[in-house]
């Protein structure tokens, strides 16, 4: 029996004995099965349906709608992003790390690479007056979602920089071995090594000048 299952049955059981759950406890519930959906679900999902996608040559989204018992429907939108659906919660990772491309002799094989980490970091939650919620396990991927949200480009006309480099650029830093410098995200390379604090600090600039009207909070998701 899978986690996903074990929970369903769990919350059956609560239901039959007549035991309450509150509102925080549905929460926390929810979020516990969106990580299951996560780890067991999606996995299977992409090894299946990327491979059929490679022929399409276009931006767009699949928006899946899912009812137990019922033949799923799937709808096309043009799109060009999930964040454009306010309602909808990206469970996949929007970003990865850009990391050394340093090559190796066969008679000195690649010694495994660990991510340096410059600064500590504790949690990130960031809303927007338009509904939209960044709230990811790292700081560095709701920081990143927030700045999708906006918009690459605005950002990235801004000019804010760090060690040289704009926050949100076209441009790559050139990799060292064990350290990452910037996350790529559709195209573009986010400025990473920053300490939680210099994040908050960027995120209440971009509100400033591009007035979006950001709460900004210190919050790691419970699951």
């Amino acid at each position: 029996m899978s986690k996903l299952e074990e929970l369903y049955q769990s919350i059956d059981t609560l239901k039959k004995l007549g035991v309450p759950i509150n509102k925080e406890q549905l929460r926390a519930l929810d979020e516990f099965e969106e990580e299951l959906i996560k780890s067991e679900v999606l996995p299977a999902l992409s090894q299946d349906i990327a491979p059929r996608l490679n022929p399409i040559k276009r931006d767009l989204v699949l928006v899946v709608e899912y009812h137990p018992g019922e033949p799923i429907s799937v709808a096309l939108s043009r799109k060009a992003k999930i964040s454009d659906f306010i309602d909808a919660k990206p469970l996949t990772p929007i970003s990865h790390p850009v990391s050394s491309e340093e090559k190796t002799s066969p008679q000195f094989p690649k010694r495994k690479q660990t991510k340096h980490v410059e600064y500590a970091t504790k949690g990130l939650k960031v809303t927007f007056a338009d509904g939209f919620v960044a709230h990811y396990r790292t700081a560095i991927e709701t920081y990143i979602a927030s700045i999708k949200h906006i918009g690459y480009e605005q950002v990235a006309a801004l000019g804010i920089t760090h060690g040289g480099y704009n926050i949100v650029s076209r441009q790559k830093r050139p990799v060292e071995p064990g350290r990452i410098w910037q996350h790529e995200s559709d195209g573009w390379y986010i400025y990473a090594n920053i300490s939680n604090q210099t994040k908050i600090e960027d995120l209440k600039l971009i509100s400033q000048k591009l007035n979006v009207r950001l709460l900004i909070e210190e919050s790691k998701p419970e699951t």
